[in-house]
Formats: C-alpha cells, sequence, structure tokens
C-alpha cells in the first residue's frame, strides 16, 4: 500500500486528513516564549489574538524528526511504499532534513513541492489520481501538473510580510503611503510579488481576470483562500463568472504557518491552470 505524508504547511488539516488519505506533520511555531504545533495545539482564534498581541514576529520550525522517523519505520515495516510531499525547499528545510533522513530507504520517497497550502492539496490529490501506479509515475505525473498551479494571494496589510522578512522597509513604507496591494505568488520555488495594484478592490479584479485567462481548469477544482475572516474571499467570488464560480472546491482557512506572513484577512485564489502541453 502506498502512504502519503505531507508536513502542515500543505494547510491540509487534522479534519481533512481522512478526505486526502494522509498524515500530518505539525510544523512547530515559536510565539514569544512559548512552542505550538502548527493545526494542533493552537486554536485559530488564540493564534491571531497572539499574532497581533506579540511584539516578536512567530518563528517556524521543522517538523519532528524523530515523530517523522516513527511514522515512516511504522509504515515501511508493515511493507508500505512512502511519498512525502513537503512544503518549497526555498521557504523551509523541511525537504532537505527529510530527504536526508530517508537517504538510504529504497521504499521512501521524498517530493519537493515547490509550492505550500493548496498546491500542495493539488498534488496530492493528483498523487491519489495514480495509486495504482509505480512511483516513478507518480512523480512524473506531479512534475507535469507542478508548472499549471497557480497561487495568487492578496495581504490586506503590509505589515506581516515585512515582519516575516518577506518585504523591504523601502517597499513597505512605498506602499502604505500609496495604498498599494501586492498580489503574490511563487516564483521560482519562493513566495515574490507577481504584480502590484492600487487599494483591495483593483486587487479583486485582478485576481478574476488571471483566472479567466489562465482558464483555469475547473476539473480540479479551486481552491478560495483566506486568513481569520473569509469577507474579502466572499466578496472576490462574488465578480468571478457563474462558471467559475461554481468550481470553487474548497475554502482553505491558512495554517498558522503561512497565515503568519500574509497577516489576518488576506485572500485568494488556488487552481491549476489549462493544459497546453497536451499531456
Amino acid at each position: 500500500m502506498r502512504r502519503i505524508i505531507v508536513d502542515s504547511g500543505s494547510s491540509i488539516k487534522v479534519e481533512e486528513k481522512d478526505q486526502y488519505g494522509v498524515d500530518i506533520l505539525p510544523i512547530s511555531l515559536q510565539m514569544g516564549d512559548e512552542s505550538f504545533l502548527d493545526g494542533v495545539n493552537l486554536s485559530t482564534e488564540e493564534f491571531y489574538r497572539r499574532l497581533k498581541d506579540s511584539s516578536q514576529f512567530p518563528k517556524t520550525s521543522l517538523p519532528s524528526l524523530e515523530e517523522t522517523q516513527k511514522l515512516v519505520d511504522f509504515y515501511t515495516n508493515q511493507g508500505d511504499e512512502v511519498l512525502i510531499i513537503t512544503i518549497s525547499s526555498e521557504i523551509s528545510g523541511t525537504y532537505q532534513a527529510i530527504k536526508m533522513l530517508f537517504n538510504e530507504y529504497n521504499n521512501v520517497t521524498v517530493f519537493d513541492s515547490r509550492l505550500a497550502v493548496g498546491g500542495i492539496r493539488f498534488l496530492v490529490a493528483e498523487a491519489n489520481k495514480y495509486k495504482y501506479e509505480t512511483m516513478e509515475t507518480v512523480i512524473q505525473k506531479l512534475n507535469q501538473l507542478l508548472p499549471r498551479i497557480m497561487i495568487a494571494a492578496v495581504p490586506e496589510t503590509l505589515d506581516y510580510l515585512l515582519a516575516g522578512g518577506r518585504l523591504s522597509k523601502s517597499s513597505w513604507m512605498v506602499g502604505k503611503l500609496l495604498s498599494i496591494n501586492p498580489i503574490i505568488t511563487f516564483i521560482n520555488w519562493k513566495v515574490d510579488v507577481l504584480t502590484k495594484k492600487r487599494g483591495i478592490k483593483q486587487s479583486k479584479k485582478t485576481l478574476v481576470e488571471m483566472v479567466k485567462q489562465d482558464r483555469a481548469d475547473k476539473s480540479y477544482g479551486i481552491i478560495a483562500a483566506y486568513t481569520y475572516n473569509k469577507a474579502n474571499v466572499d466578496d472576490l467570488i462574488q465578480i468571478l463568472p457563474d462558471d467559475y464560480k461554481n468550481a470553487i472546491s474548497v475554502y482553505d482557512d491558512l495554517c498558522s504557518s503561512i497565515a503568519c506572513h500574509w497577516g489576518p484577512n488576506a485572500f485568494g485564489f488556488i487552481y491549476v491552470k489549462e493544459n497546453t502541453a497536451g499531456n
């Protein structure tokens, strides 16, 4: 049997693990003097309360390698094959650490998603689609899907991108002055600014135009991602054409390890672009 393991940077929640057929490795989150396990022992309300009140930006660290070893050994000892899909190696050391940990295991494959959150959801769904194929075939399918996955999100405030080191202070000052809201995405496996718009309203219109221009593949569904409050993403969905509106498959209140960078009230779409390669 093939087992799929992801880290909590996938934003797949504990209550969704059976739906996706995965085990989840929680990322450790340091807030002030206390440590928490992402998605395990810190509620959404408490996380945002601490995020707003704390003078120290949260720090994240790898999932427990000891617990990862125990989980993988449990599966491999009973003859299972294991696929581990990690958050992008450009924003976390999880891939390198786990790759090294299982380097000599013949029945364990560690795959660098080069993405995060909903992008990993799509990769898991794709892997499940080919669960009766060889691991080589699954990896080929994942690599074919990767370039088609688009993550596009808008933070309501730039403060958290600045605090997390994702934005320079000069860009933060200009953005605050001109009411600029960047649309962020993954470029070269890490978070970067795709484009900048003045005001939330223009950002929402741009996201809708992206979905239309990319001819988002409705067979995969569209993930509506948000942090804490879904009012912005609800407004965004209202201006989508009906055919894309009906393709919304998941509302994802993002995991704490990602939301700390986006800040509350961020919103966006995660989708699969039209296949133009004929694969």
